[in-house]
């Protein structure tokens, strides 16, 4: 695969990541409750998720993986649940500013590796971009093993960069609104975004 191929998919690529949708609801949620605590796994899961779906892609898998529709749906609702569950402790918060040293020790880095994961393979928004956008980027029945490896290291440093940045900001604005009233408007309105994946969800319920 050439270097312009390889940055225009890189350009799309990010683009389609820093665009709103369920992963970065999830992600800026989070942030705003946790803070950058746990961000690495919690990304890790966007990571090995979107990996998944490229490589499903590249080999030709996806038409299989659409004809198992109970392990499809299942997946799919399983990342709306995760979201929902996001939204409910957003919007219950009483406002309080938590430091990552008061964080509940629940919230082990494989729990949150697994929600993003599942939230990954059930999201509308990959799928949309694997398998019907990036066959008009990367011609995918001449993409040797080089090409394949080119993205998957793309992917593996530009998604991380994009979700990091929103995290950054999420927990500096944390930070920076302080007070329980600030925080607890700041957190309702988070949790009002994950509840845009259960419509998705609804309205794509066969694959």
């Amino acid at each position: 695969m050439s270097l312009y191929g390889l940055s225009v998919f890189c350009a799309v690529y990010a683009l389609s990541v820093a665009s709103p949708g369920p992963g970065v609801a999830a992600v800026v949620a989070r942030s705003v409750d946790r803070g950058s605590q746990g961000a690495p796994a919690f990304i890790a899961g966007f990571v090995v998720g979107d990996l998944v779906w490229f490589t499903m892609a590249a080999t030709g898998l996806a038409a299989i993986a659409q004809t198992a529709y109970a392990l499809f749906l299942a997946i799919k609702y399983a990342g709306a649940a995760y979201l929902l569950f996001l939204a409910y402790r957003m919007w219950t918060a009483n406002g309080t500013a938590v430091s990552e040293a008061e964080a509940e020790p629940s919230q082990l880095p494989s729990r949150l590796f697994l929600g993003s994961l599942a939230l990954t393979l059930g999201n509308p928004k990959p799928m949309a971009f694997f398998l019907a956008l990036l066959p008009t980027v990367v011609t995918l029945e001449t993409l040797t093993l080089t090409g394949f490896l080119a993205i998957a290291v793309i992917i593996s440093i530009v998604l991380p960069i994009v979700l990091g940045g929103y995290v950054l900001a999420a927990a500096r604005a944390r930070q920076l609104l302080r007070s329980p009233r600030t925080l607890r408007v700041l957190n309702r309105g988070s949790a009002t975004s994950p509840n845009q994946f259960w419509t998705s969800v609804r309205g794509t319920a066969s694959p």
